[in-house]
């Protein structure tokens, strides 16, 4: 064996020596190093900029899409589409700015609030980036589209947003009692959907003036014996007059096994129904469906994602501030 390879094999041994010494001594001492924890973000890109807002304050309606490259074929415009805007280098304008595209839809009219008018709902339809400016007019690139952008839909200064972060938590609790803080109703959801799920968006009568914030964990929930999907009359399913069920050699009494008891302590009272069982119970008996986590808040609304379900949701649940 050569020198040369003799040297060689001596320095892997000790470089292999070293490794395990310092991996022995590490966890001798409890200094083990651990990968940080990977962060999850509660919402991401079409939850986090294309969720849209309910607001009551005026929009300004001075910046608007007002062309298109390609309007000759259409009018829908989406990713990647050219498109121009009536704002130049006389508003200040120049190649790489970054603005946000919004189409206010109407007046938010529900009978889930006790707020009377909330605002009006605007729809994030995406967002633009300047390529070309002129002194009145500019070229934009549509750089994300959440949907179709239409001539006319609004241009507003591009905010970025911060999502919360997921943390650990406890498992759901199905039978919290109430927090005592902020109370407010579920009354819409993006797309005007009324069952939903996971990672859905919704709107809340919970704003700037109640207090809630970004990152606000929200308790969503209905009261005890509410929110059927289907007609409940709230009958017995069975009378206590329906007889007929006795052995006729034994009988033993002219009553249904099915139906509710009979008031009175010695049972000669009338039937105790569902009804009046529920009489006097504390009003605070509710259902908990599900958690929300607020994205955006604006004066009188807040809009939110929904991040854990007992069962399905329904607009016109609760939401209460954790």
């Amino acid at each position: 064996m050569t020198f040369r390879r003799t040297l060689e094999i001596s320095f892997v041994a000790f470089v292999l020596c070293s490794f395990v010494f310092t991996t022995y001594s590490q966890r001798v001492s409890g200094q083990v190093a651990t990968p940080p924890e990977r962060q999850f973000r509660v919402a991401e890109r079409n939850n986090l900029y294309c969720a849209g807002y309910v607001q009551s304050s005026p929009i300004d309606t001075s910046s608007r899409l007002i062309g298109a490259v390609e309007e000759q074929d259409g009018w829908l415009y989406s990713q990647n589409n050219f498109v121009y805007v009536n704002i130049g280098s006389s508003a200040g304008i120049k190649p790489g700015d970054m603005f946000s595209v919004v189409r206010p839809r109407g007046q938010v009219k529900t009978r889930w609030t006790n707020k009377g008018r909330l605002g009006f709902y605007v729809e994030e339809v995406g967002t633009i980036e300047i390529i070309r400016v002129k002194s009145d007019v500019s070229v934009a690139r549509v750089k994300t589209s959440c949907d179709n952008f239409l001539l006319g839909d609004l241009v507003r200064p591009f905010e970025r947003r911060e999502s919360p972060v997921f943390t650990k938590r406890p498992a759901m609790d199905l039978f919290s009692d109430p927090s005592g803080k902020a109370t407010g109703r579920l009354f819409m959801a993006r797309g005007n959907q009324e069952v939903l799920g996971r990672e859905q968006i919704i709107y809340i009568d919970l704003g700037a003036e109640d207090g809630v914030k970004v990152g606000d964990y929200l308790t969503i929930f209905r009261p005890l014996g509410k929110g059927n999907l289907f007609i409940n009359d709230e009958d017995e399913s069975v009378s206590a007059r329906d007889e007929g069920f006795q052995s006729f050699v034994y009988r033993g009494g002219r009553f249904s096994n099915q139906a509710g008891r009979k008031s009175g302590e010695n049972a000669t009272g009338r039937v105790v129904t569902t009804e009046k069982a529920k009489e006097g119970r504390p009003s605070t008996l509710r259902k908990v469906v599900g958690e929300a986590v607020i994205l955006n808040v604006k004066e009188k609304t807040a809009t939110a994602v929904i991040v854990r379900t007992a069962q399905e949701i329904h607009t016109g649940d609760y939401v209460e501030v954790q």
